[in-house]
């Protein structure tokens, strides 16, 4: 497959795009706003990513579930934080990082399955990981009550560094590092 020619002025216009939505921005609406078609954004974005990339400054291009973000590279973070006078992001709790990766694995998940996993009340939680936008409301399930159903955000796709979902590292449980340790002990044995 030959890749498109991607004009110096679509180039300037899918940044511009992409810079003044903030959020991340699929190739469809960088197509509609810039008049090409889907293909066209598409490769216009792969070649402004790869050309903040051979760049190496500040910013980069970020793919997050297949739309399109500019972003401050990660090693920038703390000089913006004290430029803008936030207030410092506090690390994720023991407690945060189990429900996002039960929210992660098995999404859509309630509160009270989270809470059958870990086995103490979640609640605090899940609102905390809500109000970071690491987590997000994304319906109700057709049980008794209609409990809400929480799923991860793209936001906790950029900030783990992950393009989408199946960039998760794989689960190690019990029976797979029992598999491996065969394997493992196999290959020794040969």
């Amino acid at each position: 497959m030959s890749e498109i020619d991607v004009s110096d002025e679509l180039l300037r216009i899918t940044e511009a795009i992409i810079f003044a939505n903030g959020d991340p921005v699929t190739a469809d609406r960088i197509a509609r706003g810039a008049g090409v078609s889907t293909a066209e954004a598409h490769a216009a974005a792969r070649k402004l990513q790869r050309s903040y990339a051979v760049r190496d400054g500040a910013l980069e291009i970020l793919t997050i579930n297949g739309a399109y973000q500019i972003a401050v590279k990660t090693d920038y973070s703390e000089h913006i934080r004290k430029t803008l006078d936030e207030k410092k992001n506090t690390a994720l709790s023991n407690a945060a990082m189990e429900t996002l990766a039960i929210a992660a694995y098995n999404q859509p998940v309630t509160k009270s399955f989270i809470e059958n996993i870990r086995g103490v009340d979640s609640s605090g939680v899940v609102n905390s990981l809500v109000e970071k936008e690491l987590l997000e409301e994304c319906g109700r399930l057709d049980l008794p009550g209609r409990p809400i159903a929480y799923k991860t955000t793209d936001n906790f796709l950029r900030c783990f560094k992950l393009s989408s979902l199946d960039d998760l590292p794989e689960i190690i449980t019990p029976e797979s590092l029992s598999e491996q340790q065969d394997e493992d002990s196999e290959e020794r044995e040969e």
